[in-house]
């Protein structure tokens, strides 16, 4: 019997899901999102308790960035790249006596390709409303007037769970367009000796930054490694609080017939959930093995932008 799946070569157990899959996932999730709504979205499943808990993660203090470098020259992945020119006292602009400051101003494209960024709530629209059901006509060219990214404008602060793809398919990086399944976050569980759960701010690295440094930058929005949609389902029933990768989440091509970036619009749109997108783990991931344990503390400050759809971030993930 034809379930609407279909088998595809980009990964263990791989499938694609023509439309009627897709939407039967779509409204699982969003029924399990229901049970426990609130206009915060999954970020209400970080209370204080769990950040207290998530603290006492903190064991070396030892701490790295997961952002990746901006970038501020053109590439294959990042058309539009950030402008960061220099407004003040520079070689050639300076008068030589008394006191001068060095200026400069920064410009970017949030939602690229190659940035290290967090989604809000409001960045997807998914026929013609946004999480919980909140019109898009809230969207306007002065901001947006709900589910912005001042929802997280006291910080998100929790543990966090690095889940290494690569690793446990003993490669270096997963190829774009190969994508990972429930299955496979669960076996990296088992062998990493970690569970991830309520409030967690779960990490999935499928080595996008690693591919990208000693291949170079392709066009990333044509082909990259991501998660299958039928992982967010996990995630809904784990009750994560926030989902990252090193690259964008999604895998491209789409795995699901005539809808781009399923995993977007059911882990924002459908689940509420925050996003992080195009991370950089490679600092992460020796730290991690040296002390044998995949949770650590984590803390990601957006900016404070009224009515903004992200906020480019450099989560911190202390040990």
């Amino acid at each position: 019997m034809d379930d609407g799946m279909h088998r595809d070569a980009a990964g263990p157990a791989a499938e694609r899901l023509d439309g009627a899959a897709f939407d039967a996932l779509y409204r699982r999730i969003t029924a399990l999102a229901h049970a426990g709504a609130h206009p915060r979205g999954a970020l209400e499943t970080i209370t204080p308790a769990r950040v207290r808990a998530a603290v006492r993660e903190v064991r070396t203090g030892r701490h790295v960035s997961l952002a990746a470098p901006v970038t501020t020259r053109p590439e294959p992945d990042d058309p539009d790249p950030a402008r960061h020119p220099m407004t003040g006292a520079v070689a050639g602009r300076m008068a030589g006596r008394g006191l001068e400051f060095a200026r400069d101003r920064i410009e970017m494209n949030v939602h690229g390709d190659a940035d290290s960024h967090l989604d809000a709530l409001c960045h997807v629209v998914y026929d013609g409303t946004l999480y919980g059901g909140v019109p898009a006509t809230t969207l306007t060219d002065e901001g947006a007037g709900a589910l912005s990214v001042g929802l997280a404008a006291a910080g998100i602060v929790g543990r966090g769970v690095l889940l290494d793809i690569p690793g446990l398919r003993g490669v270096p990086w997963l190829e774009p367009g190969e994508w990972v399944t429930a299955e496979e976050l669960l076996a990296a569980e088992t062998a990493q000796g970690v569970r991830f759960g309520g409030g967690d701010l779960l990490f999935v690295r499928v080595g996008h930054r690693r591919r990208r440094r000693e291949l170079g930058p392709w066009d990333a929005a044509a082909g990259r490694a991501g998660l299958h949609p039928g992982a967010v389902e996990l995630l809904a029933e784990r009750r994560v609080a926030v989902l990252g990768s090193d690259g964008n989440n999604d895998c491209a091509p789409s795995p699901v017939d005539g809808v781009g970036f399923p995993v977007h619009v059911l882990a924002v749109r459908a689940l509420g959930v925050h996003l992080l997108d195009y991370l950089q783990f490679e600092e992460l991931l020796p730290l991690c093995r040296d002390e044998g344990r995949w949770s650590f503390l984590c803390v990601v400050a957006p900016l404070r932008l009224a009515g903004g759809t992200g906020s480019p971030v450099s989560p911190v993930a202390v040990l």
